[in-house]
């Protein structure tokens, strides 16, 4: 029994004459690098970074997609139908009860959100993975509505700009969500074929299948602060080659350090810089001064 929570509380409550309401869990959000406590309203103001440590937090698929393009004005490309539970799998739980449940926590169908839009005056197709929904986990849906992100940015003749954020492949629908990555690998060829640009942006976790893919397949690499990238965990591979590995192994500055990674970005500086790299890529007049680091990677 929590004392305060069960006695105190309502005990002052009903000396003051006020109602006991319940008060949300998710007010306050701790860092997980320093403690620190950040209420809830001034880490969405500030981009899901912590203003003390400049941790960068997961940010919601929609509030990216809303923050990426101008005004936060975008046109939300649809889900495509696919099967819901081709394998009728159940663990401790069926698929399609996980599937409901995220849905609710969510409210989204599936784990990919996708819209196009300008971003500094920049039109784009802008693919982003929400991690609250099944870890981000590519299955068919995923792979099904990246496929057509793809496709759009073909028709619309512009870029395409990949924000993962995903444990891998989903194992509810076992090899079926396999194939999805030689599917969207080849969607990655289409776009490049009709000479667009491109670009991923790595954010924290990107592992698994989806690595193994798309999200290291683009033109150009940015990832933001402290996001973990690979293919298998650090503890797996120690297991396996019984070796330590080095500190700060996957992380993004150890990947920029090692030439996996083109640049480190902060998440306030993301839509600049990449309105300024596509603009250099599309060839296109900077209405901006171009950084140096923005250059050097475009000329690689």
């Amino acid at each position: 029994m929590n004392w305060i929570t069960n006695y105190v509380r309502p005990k002052i409550n009903s000396m003051l004459g006020r109602p006991n309401r319940d008060v949300p869990e998710n007010l306050w959000i701790k860092c997980p690098e320093t403690g620190e406590m950040v209420f809830h309203r001034d880490l969405e103001e500030n981009k899901w970074v912590i203003p003390a440590s400049g941790y960068h937090m997961k940010m919601p698929a929609k509030a990216r997609l809303k923050d990426l393009f101008d005004d936060g004005v975008y046109e939300a490309l649809q889900q495509p139908k696919v099967a819901q539970d081709p394998l009728k799998f159940r663990d401790s739980k069926k698929y399609t009860d996980r599937l409901k449940d995220s849905r609710a926590k969510t409210d989204l169908e599936d784990t990919i959100v996708a819209g196009v839009g300008k971003m500094r005056g920049v039109k784009i197709v802008a693919v982003v993975h929400e991690f609250n929904f099944m870890g981000g986990s590519l299955g068919i849906a995923a792979g099904e509505a990246i496929i057509k992100a793809f496709e759009r940015a073909i028709a619309e003749k512009c870029p395409l700009v990949m924000f993962p954020a995903s444990g891998g492949a989903r194992m509810q629908e076992g090899i079926l969500s396999l194939m999805q990555l030689p599917r969207t690998t080849v969607a990655v060829e289409m776009l490049k074929e009709a000479g667009q640009p491109y670009i991923v942006v790595l954010t924290n976790p990107t592992t698994g299948g989806v690595t193994a893919s798309y999200a290291m397949l683009g033109d150009i690499h940015l990832a933001e602060p402290g996001a973990e990238i690979c293919f298998a965990g650090k503890r797996v591979i120690e297991q396996t080659i019984r070796e330590k590995l080095p500190e700060g192994f996957q992380t993004s500055e150890y990947l920029l350090e090692h030439g996996m990674v083109d640049l480190v970005v902060k998440r306030h500086d993301i839509p600049d810089t990449l309105a300024r790299l596509l603009k250099i890529l599309m060839k296109k007049p900077a209405t901006a001064s171009v950084t140096n680091d923005a250059l050097a990677i475009a000329a690689q």
